[in-house]
């Protein structure tokens, strides 16, 4: 084989290399329930709105660091401050690296644990909820859990807590953890839950004015004061 025989070779399988691996990334993203049309990612994440000594740090979320040293990340802050945002970038930097992303929100959570019960399915969605390497759980304290389900939510934490390989949870709220107590029913379990969650998490609390509402157009109109117009004229 000559060296050009070689070469053409070489090209060809580094072409069907790629498109694998572009066949996979695209496959973990349609299965992580990010957003697809509109992607959240760090590229269009407007850090310049972001103060303070640490925001290296947040622009570092895109290394996976995080997911590489098996620690959990937590968003905190109020409405708008782009927490969602980030944890969804995160989820997707995952996806486009090889690694498996979920994205869930809390409301939703509880319902399919709810579900899973009545139908007696609760180890089947305990098993699809510890697969992925990165699982986001969106706007944590939204919604009540009774003791059932904060039971297999422990159960759930637990399992990904012991977890082998790459992997962590990324999770949203509007509340201090300290204050997460409060949707959930049973303390021992909650408390276990929380334990693993954060002995080894890094929790930023993003605090200032919500990013939405900047292409907010406000149109000041007045009525008249005057006899109404003549509804002939009115048109």
């Amino acid at each position: 084989m000559t060296d050009v025989e070689v070469l053409a070779v070489a090209k060809v399988f580094d072409y069907l290399l790629e498109k694998r691996e572009r066949s996979t990334v695209e496959f973990l993203l349609r299965t992580s329930r990010l957003p697809m049309k509109v992607p959240k990612t760090f590229d269009n994440f407007d850090f310049n709105r972001i103060t303070g000594k640490n925001v290296d740090r947040l622009r570092s979320l895109s290394t996976l660091s995080a997911l590489y040293a098996h620690k959990n990340l937590a968003f905190i802050g109020r409405p708008g401050t782009g927490k969602t945002h980030l944890a969804q970038a995160f989820g997707r930097t995952c996806c486009e690296h090889g690694f498996k992303s979920y994205f869930i929100k809390m409301t939703e959570l509880r319902d399919r644990m709810t579900s899973a019960r009545r139908t007696g399915r609760e180890s089947n969605l305990l098993a699809y909820l510890v697969r992925p390497s990165c699982l986001i759980i969106d706007e944590v304290g939204h919604c009540e859990f009774d003791k059932e389900n904060t039971r297999l939510f422990f159960d759930m934490v637990d399992r990904r807590y012991q977890k082998e390989g790459l992997s962590n949870m990324v999770f949203t709220s509007n509340r201090d953890p300290a204050q997460w107590k409060e949707n959930f029913c049973e303390n021992d379990a909650l408390l276990c839950a929380l334990d693993r969650i954060f002995d080894d998490a890094v929790v930023f609390t993003i605090k200032g004015e919500s990013f939405r509402g900047r292409k907010l157009e406000t149109v000041a109109l007045r009525t008249s004061t005057g006899s109404p117009a003549d509804p002939q004229q009115a048109g």
